[in-house]
Formats: C-alpha cells, structure tokens, sequence
C-alpha cells in the first residue's frame, strides 16, 4: 500500500494531468483535493485529447475510484457537464466509480458574478488573472463560514434557507458596489434542485472512503490543481489562486492524515510557464525568438481559458521553493521535448535584488516582482527525443540538463517527459514501488 501526492512545483499547468494519467495504472484510488474548474488538466490518449476542469482524470480508467474532496470548489454545472461529455464518449460515469465529498463547497451564480466584476473593477497593473468563474469568492465564503456545501443539496429546506441568508449580502454587495441586477433566491433554488437530484447518488464521506481504502492495503494518488507558486499561503501573494496547492493541502482537502503519505512528486516543465498576472523572473519577452518556440512547440495555451501562457526558462529557484515546501521526494520533468532545436539553453540559479542575493522567491511582492534572474549555460540538442524510453538513450546535453536540473533543485527526477502521449515517458523511479 502506497499513498502519493502529485504537486506543480512551479506555477502551474506543469503537466499534471499526463503524469497523474501515468500513475493511476498503479493506483487504486485518484483524488482531487483542492481548487475547482479554474484549473485543467489535458490528457492525449491514443492520439485521443480529454480536457478535464473537475473531474479526476483518473476517470478514463474503469477499474478505478476516483474522489473529489472536500478542499475543491464545485460548479454543479460544469461537474454534471464534464460527466455527460464523458457519456458522449462511452465513458459512462457511475456512483462506483466517482465520489463527491458532502463537504465541498458550491460555487454559486452570485461568486461568478462577483469574481467578474471584482477582477474588472482592477487597475491593469493590480489584476491577478482570475479565471471568472467564481472560485475566489466561494473560498471567501467557506472561510467566512457562510458558504454551501455540496451536502446541502440533499437537503432542500436547508440549502434555501442558507441561499436566502447569502443574498441578502451578496445582493447589496452586486447592486451597490457593482451595479450589478438582484438575483433571486427562488430562481437560483430551481436551478440547483435538478442538479442536486442528479449528484446525489455520487455524495458521501470522502474521508472515511480513503481511510477504510488504505486500510485496506490500497494504493492512494491525490492530484494537486495549479502550482506551488500560486498557493494561497506560500505563493507570490496576491497574485495566486485562492486555495492551498501544495501538498499538505490533500490532507486537509480530503481528511487524510498525513502520516499516512509516502511520496510527493513535484511536476515541472523542462522550461517555465505561467499564466495570468504576477513576478516571473526568467520570462522571455513575447517577441523573443527563444520565448516564441516555447510558446508555439509547448502549446502553450491554458486548458480552462484558452489565455497564452507566458514562457520564459527553467527557474531552479522556484522548484528548491517546491522541494522545500512540499517535501518533495522526486521531480517529474515535462516537455523536455519542447527544447529540441534550441543551440544553448539556460538554468536561473539565483535572484539578486537590489544587490542582494536570493535563494529563493522573495516574500516582498515588490521585491519579487523587481528580482533579476541569474543563469548557468547549457548546450542544447538537434536530436528528436520524442521516441526515447531509456534515460541512457537521451542525447548527452539531454542527460547534463536534466542532470544540472537536479544538481541545483536538489531533488532526483522520477519521469521524464518526452512527448504528449501517455507512453512518451521515461519512468526512473515509480513512486508506488517499494524503496
């Protein structure tokens, strides 16, 4: 029995998706633990390509349970739509094969619309690059202890009395500070009866489920959403989600004890991304050639907003932040394949702002946002690497970037991608097998 954790170590859309696909052959269980359809994690399958926003993308294999915990956010929607799109495709989604934590949180029409027109009342500089869709405000509520729980649906009279208790809040809120039209709670209570009817055979006790399937002897994955940077605690605050992505973040997003995790695998890209507002010192200015094949050989655009993401190189400081943070046991590099053709490539080993040296991502967002990135040289390579399946197989500069990659991150590659398939990876150490 085995119980690992997937982490971005960076800021996000690292590619967790393919590397959670991979592992959840050796898994028996796969659950989401925190953020909500404000994330996307996109899967090719024999040449088949699966974007999910809510489910687990452990879902594409039909022996295993997948859990979504009570850390995550949920568009009842958006959640019910993703299941018949599976349906569409011959993946029918039954309450064996899909659990819903009681505890997890709605996402309401009314945190939509406030997410909308908080973000739009924001000064370009001062925009964080919220998705809208209304994730930072049902966390605000949660915490404000005056949300609405996924459990609540199965009790009508309950839901319409705490919806009623919402609006006359968000109401005046909408109506006086953004004005915005009234809802009614009537007409929100109609829409999420039928939703609620249909998720009801998927609710229940996520907590006890994993604890009764490691028990068991079961083999455990907890899927992480964003990166490492944009925890809400951790990250380059306030330009980051609005949940805690790092990996104690799927013990309390599931009700798993922690003592009970054996391995945390940080996914990072052979390069480094992000999207929206917020530092990012080694950016590549979107006219740069170097930034532009990033860009277009990586595909980098997000799977939930279609927004390019911003490319820039391989940060060694932002992934030690991860290591440290997460307790990282291995990293799992993505899209090595994406630097093929570029003659030199360059690893940033430290920071220095006004003249003075960081070995890691300032606290300071002024200081953050104004640290200049320092690099160590690497040669690149010419060679297609996309069929390679052995490390030994790798061109040579292939093997002393990955190996330079480790020597400054501090922590051991276990997967390294090399394509988008699922079988483009080289598996050096699998985190379910026994040390």
């Amino acid at each position: 029995m085995a119980s690992v954790v997937v982490v971005g170590a960076q800021w996000g859309d690292e590619g967790k998706g393919k590397v959670v696909d991979l592992l959840t052959r050796y898994a028996d269980y796969v659950v989401r633990y925190q953020g909500g359809n404000n994330a996307g994690h996109t899967l090719v399958v024999d040449g088949k390509k699966y974007v999910f926003h809510l489910v687990p993308s452990g879902i594409l294999y039909e022996d295993k349970v997948c859990v979504i915990g009570n850390g995550v956010v949920v568009d009842a929607a958006v959640l019910l739509g993703e299941l018949d799109d599976l349906a569409a495709q011959g993946l029918q989604v039954d309450p064996k094969r899909l659990l819903i934590s009681s505890g997890a949180h709605l996402i309401m029409p009314y945190h939509r619309l406030l997410d909308q027109a908080r973000e739009g009342a924001l000064s370009s500089g001062k925009k964080i690059g919220t998705t809208g869709r209304g994730i930072g405000p049902c966390y605000m509520d949660k915490v404000g202890r005056v949300g609405l729980k996924v459990g609540d649906l199965l009790d009508m009279p309950l839901f319409r009395d705490k919806l009623a208790a919402a609006l006359e809040e968000k109401n005046f809120m909408l109506t006086k500070l953004y004005g915005q039209k009234s809802l009614d709670a009537g007409a929100i209570a109609a829409e999420f009866e039928p939703l609620g009817e249909r998720l009801a055979p998927f609710v229940g006790n996520a907590s006890v489920l994993l604890d009764q399937a490691r028990k068991a002897g079961r083999h455990i994955l907890f899927e992480g959403a964003q990166g490492t940077q944009l925890d809400v605690d951790n990250g380059t605050y306030p330009f980051v989600t609005s949940s805690n992505t790092v990996a104690g973040g799927a013990c309390t997003g599931s009700g798993f004890g922690p003592v009970h995790v054996d391995a945390v695998i940080g996914i990072a890209k052979a390069y480094t991304t992000r999207v929206g507002g917020g530092p990012f010192p080694t950016e590549l200015p979107e006219e740069d050639a170097i930034g532009a094949h990033l860009q277009t050989q990586g595909h980098e655009f997000g799977a939930t907003t279609g927004r390019r993401r911003r490319c820039g190189w391989f940060d060694t400081v932002v992934v030690r932040d991860a290591v440290r943070l997460n307790g990282l046991t291995g990293l799992a590099i993505t899209k090595l394949d994406v630097l093929t053709g570029l003659k030199t490539l360059q690893l940033a080993s430290h920071y220095e702002v006004a003249g003075e040296r960081y070995e890691r991502m300032p606290e300071n967002i002024r200081k953050a946002a104004q640290a200049k990135a320092f690099y160590e040289s690497l040669p690149g390579w010419d060679e297609d690497i996309s069929g390679v399946r052995e490390l030994a197989d790798l061109p040579a500069a292939a093997r002393d970037y990955l190996k330079r990659l480790e020597d400054l991150s501090e922590v051991s590659p276990a997967m390294v991608s090399v394509g988008a398939d699922r079988e483009a990876t080289i598996m050096l150490k699998n985190p379910f097998e026994p040390v």
